[in-house]
């Protein structure tokens, strides 16, 4: 193994040391395979010689592809742990994400280089590369494969392309007021929702090709990243605000209440946050963790540790078996959580929630009162006394999702 050079800037030690190296002996004695305070197993893909940005499961969550600020992106081999194909020389500048466009067998890179790249896993070869206007953020595929999305900083724009040939279809200029940090389309790939350094959360329409919804976040920094629940009816936000906050895009409950804060959130700021189905979020954290959320609940499940440095990407396979993390400590990390509701943690998390049932506190009258399932954000701020003194603010609750 190539020894790397110490950057005398870089915080990947822990505060202490000692605790790091603690947490490394143990995984050196233990084969890397389990985690010390959750035992959950783990896997580590070692590659990377610097950041790694970004870190996506895909190809029926065979594989996994990352990219970094080492210029380079990797195809991974889950069960060796092995890469399957690097690509070097892609970008001249740090690789800031990476994308599998569904329905092919291409991935999308973007870079401070002003670039987006479409390149085939299986060649290696260059398909179509695009020079933009600013340096590239974000990226991300369509469900359907047909087309990209990129945000590009100074200029705070969304670039929306055609994915077989690169043709710019659609440009959005000064989208936002500050760096757009995240770029996402829903799963009906209809909407495009973006987040920012301006704290606002926006959604700009592929039909009616305009913005049809502007909101103020109200998160105390940076929102870092966002998410769509499958149906397209929730959007998860993390923030720098070492918060994560659901926005009831279906109902529109957000209007009058804002977003709903989930509990216990992270100790640091949040870097990314990832759904698989409508009830689980994974959240990954500066604090260099990985957290993972259960949306029956809105509680905190289970948090796993490990990494050695801040943790800047999560993802969720689709059967909810394994978790994906991208960190700065230069490496990847796949969590085995088959067999989650087996550890003790998670039991008694499950007991002290009563079967389900959180119990929150009411923010008009101080009194506790609980919570069985995931409505809108009205249900999950006061009770239901404090509801009916003002029942013109709240809309009638919607059948449940399906």
């Amino acid at each position: 193994m190539t020894t790397k050079t110490i950057d005398p800037l870089s915080v990947k030690d822990p505060p202490g040391g000692e605790e790091g190296s603690e947490e490394t002996e143990e995984e050196e004695r233990s084969g890397g395979e389990r985690s010390r305070e959750t035992q959950v197993p783990f896997k580590v893909l070692k590659g990377h010689s610097d950041t790694v940005t970004a870190a996506q499961l895909c190809f029926n969550d065979s594989r996994v592809l990352s990219c970094s600020s080492d210029r380079s992106a990797i195809l991974w081999n889950i069960e060796s742990c092995r890469p399957l194909r690097v690509f070097d020389g892609l970008h001249s500048k740090n690789i800031t994400e990476c994308a599998v466009i569904p329905n092919s067998n291409r991935m999308v890179t973007v870079s401070w280089d002003k670039e987006m790249v479409v390149t085939d896993l299986e060649t290696g070869q260059t398909v179509w590369r695009c020079r933009l206007v600013g340096l590239l953020t974000s990226c991300s595929s369509s469900s359907d494969g047909r087309l990209l999305v990129c945000a590009a900083d100074p200029q705070n724009s969304i670039y929306i392309l055609d994915a077989a040939g690169g043709e710019t279809l659609h440009h959005v200029g000064g989208h936002h007021r500050s760096t757009i940090t995240r770029c996402r389309f829903d799963l009906q790939s209809q909407r495009v929702a973006t987040v920012s350094a301006d704290r606002r959360i926006k959604l700009w329409d592929l039909q009616s090709r305009k913005t049809t919804l502007s909101i103020d976040s109200n998160h105390n920094n940076v929102v870092s990243d966002c998410c769509f629940t499958n149906n397209g009816h929730f959007l998860c936000t993390a923030s720098w605000d070492k918060s994560l906050k659901l926005w009831d895009l279906h109902a529109g409950g957000f209007r009058s209440h804002g977003g709903t804060s989930l509990q216990r959130s992270h100790e640091s700021s949040v870097s990314s946050c990832s759904f698989s189905t409508d009830d689980l979020l994974v959240s990954g954290s500066y604090d260099r963790t990985v957290a993972l959320w259960d949306m029956s609940t809105l509680c905190q499940t289970l948090i796993l540790k490990g990494h050695t440095d801040c943790v800047t990407d999560v993802s969720v396979s689709t059967d909810k078996k394994l978790v994906a993390s991208a960190s700065k400590d230069c490496t990847v990390r796949l969590w085995n959580i088959e067999n989650m509701e087996e550890i003790p943690e998670v039991v008694e998390k499950r007991a002290a929630e009563g079967a389900g049932n959180p119990i929150l506190k009411c923010e008009e009258c101080g009194k506790p009162f609980p919570v069985c399932r995931l409505q809108t954000s009205d249900l999950l701020t006061q009770c239901f006394y404090c509801r009916l003194k003002e029942p013109s603010r709240h809309r009638p609750q919607p059948p449940p999702l399906t």
